[in-house]
């Protein structure tokens, strides 16, 4: 990893809500850690918010809590949609086939594809648009169809 992308990662990882950050490639490491609890963001973007509850706003039932997440294959940030302004990939209640798209990560410049492991409905979006994720975040909460 070059230090211009050492420096862009620190930045995602300052700005984003993720706690702890554990990077290894190559035989070096890097583990980035925040003090104290992982700040929440208090204004998120009009299209975000239009996009997407935040977590914290969810509201599941206890079945819901114990429900199959799709989770993130790599850490990246997360999009909700294939480009700014269009419509999001998913929202709750909305169903998906297996293979088909739920959300774009974008690791190292790169667009990574998510798509559905099942046929199943969306039951919550547990991540923001444009937060950077780590590997295995749970990032939608699903019900097998």
């Amino acid at each position: 990893m070059t230090q211009p992308e050492l420096f862009a990662l620190m930045d995602r990882f300052e700005a984003g809500s993720l706690a702890r950050l554990e990077y290894e490639a190559g035989g070096a490491r890097l583990v980035l850690e925040k003090a104290g609890p992982a700040p929440v963001a208090t204004s998120a973007p009009a299209a975000a918010a239009a996009v997407a509850a935040p977590p914290a706003q969810v509201q599941e039932t206890p079945a819901e809590e114990n429900a199959p997440c799709i989770k993130a294959p790599l850490v990246g940030t997360f999009y909700v949609a294939p480009q700014p302004g269009a419509a999001p990939f998913v929202t709750p209640g909305a169903r998906r086939k297996k293979g088909e798209p739920v959300c774009l990560l974008e690791a190292m410049k790169m667009i990574n594809q998510v798509t559905a492991p099942c046929d199943c409905e969306v039951l919550a979006v547990l991540a923001e648009d444009g937060e950077l994720v780590g590997f295995d975040t749970p990032l939608f909460r699903i019900r097998e169809l």
